[in-house]
C-alpha cells in the first residue's frame, strides 16, 4: 500500500477531531440568540442557512472517514466496495475516503440516458 496503515489511521483521526470541532463550533454559534433588530435577524437567518450547509458537508465528510476506517479495521481499505478492484493509489492520495475504484465512481455517478 502507497502509505503504511497507521499513517493513514493517524490522518482520518486528526481530520475527524478536526471536523468534530467545527461541527462543535457551528452548533454553538447558532444556539446564540437572534437580534433585537429585525433586520438584523434576517441576515442572521441567511448565515443560519449557510452555517446549515457547512455543517451538513462536515457531517458527511464525518461519515465518509468513519467508513474508511472500518475498511481499513477490516483490511478492506483502498479495495472498491462495488466490484472489489483495487483502488487506484493516485485516488486515495486525492479522496482518501473513496470507496469506490474510478470505473465505478462514474459509472454510480453518471446521469440517466435522456428519454427520447
Amino acid at each position: 500500500m502507497m502509505q503504511d496503515i497507521a499513517t493513514i489511521r493517524g490522518r482520518f483521526a486528526a481530520r475527524l477531531e478536526q471536523l468534530e470541532a467545527q461541527v462543535r463550533h457551528l452548533e454553538a454559534s447558532q444556539r446564540e440568540p437572534l437580534d433585537d433588530d429585525f433586520s438584523d435577524q434576517a441576515i442572521e437567518r441567511a448565515d443560519d442557512e449557510a452555517i446549515d450547509a457547512v455543517e451538513r458537508a462536515a457531517l458527511r465528510e464525518m461519515s465518509a472517514t468513519r467508513q474508511a476506517l472500518a475498511r481499513l479495521d477490516a483490511g478492506r481499505y483502498g479495495i472498491c466496495t462495488r466490484c472489489g478492484a483495487p483502488i487506484d493509489a493516485r485516488r486515495l492520495e486525492a479522496i482518501p475516503t473513496a470507496a469506490h475504484c474510478i470505473d465505478c465512481e462514474r459509472e454510480l455517478g453518471a446521469p440517466a440516458p435522456a428519454s427520447r
